[in-house]
């Protein structure tokens, strides 16, 4: 298996697919995955022909959350620990960080680490009979790192909820509390993926740019902060080509053509 890769990469009409791939292990975060995750995002942040990322997880599952064999393994090294968890820290900055919208496209199950990584993701597609946990504690190892993403996604009690009984939870649970978007039957999920990726392609890649960045950061700002930098951010916008091709678009009735200027 050392020749497999890690990661498999797709391309289709604008949406590059990164399929994590160690299904034997269902998807486990090893050092190695995890390195050539941040690889993949790397060049998908650079690549202009990238307008939308989906992560999606082959074999039985989406993500079981980190490599606890290979944990034992290393022998609970620190300096081992210490790299994983900065490592993993990386990715789930990368993918809210990188200037294109990146969607989890969940079946199985998506555990510890792998519901931080839907969490991380600015959008999440599951199948109806996916399953969602935080079960660090049920083996003497707070989610604590899982926990950054799933308390910035859904309400405090549901976080601590699944923080501190370890419980999976279900689709149609995980749409309630805001960690995945909506719930497809497992034989439609790649369609339903798609179709949301391929529309949100459709527009123009600076505002999703524009959009996302300022999603995040508005977020973390006092009110009045957010709508000042929110308004800066409109302002900014509206000098951009693309903008103005939008408006004009809007007013003549007829399709945008985007430039990414």
């Amino acid at each position: 298996m050392t020749d497999t890769p890690f990661i498999l990469r797709s391309d289709t009409g604008g949406v590059t697919t990164l399929t994590l791939n160690r299904p034997q292990a269902r998807n486990a975060l090893s050092i190695g995955m995890l390195l050539a995750l941040s690889a993949e995002l790397r060049r998908a942040a650079t690549d202009p022909s990238v307008r939308v990322v989906v992560l999606a997880g082959a074999g039985p599952a989406f993500c079981a959350g980190h490599d606890l064999k290979e944990i034992r393994a290393e022998n609970f090294a620190g300096a081992y620990t210490e790299s994983l968890f900065a490592e993993c820290t990386r990715v789930m900055l990368a993918i809210v960080t990188l200037p294109k919208p990146v969607i989890a496209q969940v079946h199985g199950v998506a555990t510890a680490a792998g519901c931080q990584l839907v969490a991380s993701c600015d959008l999440a597609v599951a199948a109806d009979d996916a399953r969602f946990a935080t079960p660090g504690v049920n083996i003497g190892l707070f989610c604590s790192t899982p926990m950054v993403a799933l308390s910035r996604n859904v309400g405090r009690k549901a976080a601590m909820r699944m923080l501190l009984t370890g419980d999976l939870i279900d689709a149609e649970a995980a749409i309630r509390y805001g960690l995945i978007n909506e719930a497809a039957p497992a034989a439609e999920l790649a369609d339903r993926t798609a179709a949301l990726a391929a529309k949100i392609a459709a527009k123009s890649p600076l505002t999703l740019a524009i959009g996302k960045q300022a999603f995040y950061r508005q977020a973390e700002l006092p009110l009045a902060d957010a709508y000042a930098y929110a308004a800066a951010v409109m302002v900014a916008n509206l000098a951009k080509r693309d903008a103005q091709e939008g408006i004009e678009a809007f007013i003549e009735k007829r399709s945008p053509v985007w430039c990414g200027q």
